[in-house]
């Protein structure tokens, strides 16, 4: 789960240019104020490169904090 972890806060860094340190499993939209819908989009469209995944509507609507993303992930990358 570290890699994914990792891989997350790239996506979080390359969408918002937040620190990575910054990006934990509780960190949520209230945490980082351009974490609004247009930023929500730009932070899976980098997730979706970075782990070479894509997301249906209702995987975008469950990334509410950064556990619902990696679990996500997680779960995406079983079925591969």
């Amino acid at each position: 789960m570290n890699e994914i972890l990792t891989k997350v806060q790239t996506a979080f860094v390359e969408a918002f240019g937040v620190e990575a340190a910054q990006v934990t499993m509780e960190t949520a939209p209230a945490s980082i104020p351009a974490w609004d819908s247009m930023g929500h989009l730009s932070l899976a469209s980098n997730l979706e490169r970075i782990f070479g995944i894509s997301f249906d509507v209702d995987e975008l609507m469950e990334m509410e904090n950064v556990k619902a993303i990696v679990g996500i992930i997680q779960r995406k990358s079983k079925q591969a």
